[in-house]
């Protein structure tokens, strides 16, 4: 049950400009002075709380009062008016001047301040400027005051209530008045059901244009979260009636007016399906842009120019004693020959052969190469495997979170006469459009990826869409090569993406590919555990937090990340929370999941905690060679990454991965789904769970199909 403690703020010992987070010392009657924590925003010395909120017993602190909602007064007595003033809560005004003021006004001084400021005049020390610099200062205070009572009287939370103070200073008041959806697109962490419930509390009605305006932006937005581009016109009229519990009248008319004002583009398309599709415009640009962009790059002139492209890699594997396949050929001469194409195949079909020969032809002829791919580890793995730097498409196009964007663009071109893109799979519509835009005219363009992956975490289905339309030349690789053979992984991959089911390892030791079965959840989860943090270690001496990755279909449930990451970091880093909130501890392995531009740190990195500061309620983290500050109210960018989600594992590769396979699960048992999983191990794979379950994911090649229109697009060029 929440507790109300009311007393006067003594002192502050932490507080977060950006977030409003503070730690402050308050004296309560019969208590003494207690601590409190929370979103206060930092209330000067001598300022009167009503706190709600619980006593929580800090391992570090002992006993802290964490707040949940507050109302604040100012000081009445001199003492308390003395500490509010020498807080420097206004401009103008220090110890020195509090004390003066205080002397000459007593009980009177802030009625003195805000009604009568030709008085400050009378004190020692204070000109007309003076005085005037104290006014401004007081009248600064008193709106930020005034707008944060305003929004904890309409029910809104300290923690919002500070993040809406911050990003509309003065004019909260009247924007949460006016328009409260515009929190949903200004302001972070609030979303448009909680902008939703602000509007109801200050009177806007069930069909307020403005509220249908922002249902049907929330619920097109919501449709990029699935990987859309667009949503027909009758799919997005059905998804907001859901929401808004509105007629479909209510919400035609609201598209008209979104139409109208430019929020949203409606394209008629060919598919009688669809029918119209409707677009926010950044993305309706974004997709067009690509096939343009494309069709450019496909029409310039091609710098080098190989006038014997056969024998450059005949050339080339003399040089080199290595023998390409037939088909590797055929892909190596199309690099050397067309301005834009893509390969893709699965794991053991000699991708990587093909660009390290590629690159070694360009490199023999001078050229100025450029290698990329969208996340960090692949980047880094794309180095490794072809002698050639490599880096993430972010860091390529030079994204500057100050300067506001990316940096390489057409009129400033990356300096590079071919670009060859690892994992273009992963790739969405938007990232491919600012990578496709800095490519210059002269340049070779190459994309390596595996359609049969998942597709992008983003809106779009980039790779899958190029291929389908016909335009690019394409080289798919099939063949498995002599070597990959003698891997489970690789056969078992092919195996499975063929719809049938794999071979288990299962009992030859030298295998590295083992199906363990387990029905139970429970038990699942306990071999599980135990297979990262003992068995897989001690028989093939694999660091189980840097070399060994669990890889889970889904967040929630018994066998979801959630629990399984608790469950390892008890068994892989026990020991008691740096944060009681969020639980972290120095040494876990932690992911970041979302950009961050300002931190240089971006969704899906991988990294581990190295350090804590519990009274700033912060922690470090390190990625790669960079170390990464957090302060409380980031926390929620990262998660515990002992178990990560096979969408967030794309582009990754680990010595070993796990991944369990049941049938708590069903929802997520798809074909690419396990696909994916069973290629991100190099060494060892083993699955744990039931054969059905498994039998299941195999047989299900039925991928939800994401509204796009670029095969269409690239076609019509």
């Amino acid at each position: 049950m929440p507790q109300t403690l009311c007393g006067e703020i003594v002192r502050t010992t932490y507080a977060n400009e950006e977030t409003g987070f503070t730690i402050a010392k308050m004296k309560v009657k019969g208590m003494g002075e207690v601590t409190v924590v929370g979103q206060l925003m930092n209330p000067p010395g001598g300022t009167f709380l009503e706190a709600s909120g619980q006593f929580e017993n800090h391992s570090q602190y002992g006993p802290q009062f964490k707040v949940t909602r507050f109302t604040s007064s100012l000081p009445v007595t001199c003492e308390g008016i003395k500490k509010y003033l020498a807080s420097k809560a206004i401009k103008g005004i220090g110890k020195t001047m509090a004390e003066r003021l205080v002397a000459a006004f007593g009980s009177e001084t802030l009625d003195v301040i805000d009604k009568h400021p030709e008085r400050l005049t009378d004190v020692e020390g204070i000109g007309k400027k003076k005085a005037e610099q104290i006014l401004s200062g007081w009248e600064e205070q008193m709106d930020v005051r005034q707008v944060m009572v305003f929004l904890h009287s309409h029910g809104v939370g300290s923690a919002f209530a500070s993040r809406i103070v911050k990003a509309f200073g003065k004019k909260a008041a009247q924007v949460v008045t006016q328009n409260p959806y515009a929190l949903a697109t200004e302001v972070a962490g609030i979303g448009f059901l909680t902008a939703d419930r602000i509007a109801k509390s200050v009177g806007f009605s069930m069909e307020a244009p403005q509220r249908i305006a922002a249902g049907l932006l929330y619920a097109l937005s919501s449709a990029t979260d699935e990987g859309h581009l667009f949503l027909p016109t009758e799919g997005l009229v059905q998804k907001a009636c859901e929401l808004l519990q509105l007629s479909p009248d209510h919400l035609r008319g609201g598209i008209a007016d979104l139409i109208q004002k430019e929020k949203i583009i409606v394209k008629e398309t060919e598919d009688p399906v669809i029918g119209q599709a409707v677009y926010l415009p950044w993305l309706f640009h974004s997709e067009r842009g690509i096939a343009v962009t494309l069709a450019s790059i496909m029409k310039g002139i091609k710098h080098p120019i190989f006038k014997d492209a056969k024998g450059d890699v005949e050339a080339m594997e003399k040089r080199l004693s290595i023998h390409l396949a037939p088909k590797q050929k055929e892909a190596v001469e199309m690099a050397l020959t067309e301005k834009a194409m893509v390969i893709t195949g699965g794991p053991g079909t000699g991708k990587t052969t093909i660009i390290k020969s590629i690159l070694k032809i360009y490199h023999n002829a001078g050229a100025r190469m450029l290698l990329a791919a969208p996340t960090g580890r692949a980047a880094k793995r794309m180095t490794e495997s072809t002698g050639f730097p490599a880096k993430t498409i972010h860091r390529l196009l030079e994204f500057s979170f100050q300067k506001g964007g990316f940096q390489k663009n057409r009129e400033n071109p990356l300096a590079c006469d071919v670009l060859v893109v690892d994992e273009a799979s992963m790739i969405d519509v938007p990232l491919m459009f600012n990578l496709l835009k800095a490519v210059p005219g002269t340049a070779t363009l190459i994309l390596v990826g595996d359609v049969h992956q998942l597709p992008p975490v983003g809106p779009g289905n980039v790779l899958r869409d190029i291929i389908s339309s016909g335009r690019i030349p394409v080289t798919t690789l099939t063949e498995i090569f002599r070597q990959a053979k003698q891997s489970l992984i690789v056969v078992n991959a092919h195996r499975i993406n063929q719809g049938k089911s794999p071979f288990s390892g299962n009992p030859q030791p030298e295998s590295d590919f083992f199906i363990i079965e387990r029905n139970d959840p429970e038990s699942v989860a306990a071999t599980l555990v135990e297979l990262m943090a003992r068995r897989i270690p001690r028989r093939f001496n694999l660091d189980p937090m840097e070399e060994i990755q669990l890889l889970t279909p889904m967040h929630k449930g018994p066998l979801g990340g959630e629990r399984l990451n608790l469950l390892l970091q008890e068994a892989l880093n026990p020991g008691e929370g740096l944060l009681d909130t969020f639980k972290f501890r120095v040494g876990d392995k932690v992911m970041q999941l979302k950009n961050n531009y300002d931190k240089d740190v971006f969704n899906g990195d991988i990294g581990r905690v190295v350090a804590a500061d519990p009274s700033a309620r912060s922690l470090s983290a390190r990625f790669e060679e960079k170390e990464v500050l957090y302060q409380e109210a980031e926390l929620d960018e990262i998660t515990l990454a002992y178990a990560v989600s096979i969408h967030k594992s794309q582009g990754s590769e680990y010595p070993a991965v796990v991944i369990p396979v049941t049938t708590q699960h069903h929802i997520m048992l798809q074909r690419n789904l396990i696909y994916t999983g069973i290629t991100r191990g190099k060494e060892l794979v083993v699955l744990v769970g039931s054969w059905k379950a498994l039998s299941v994911a195999v047989k299900n090649n039925r991928t939800i199909k994401r509204f796009t229109q670029l095969t269409e697009l690239l076609k019509a060029l």
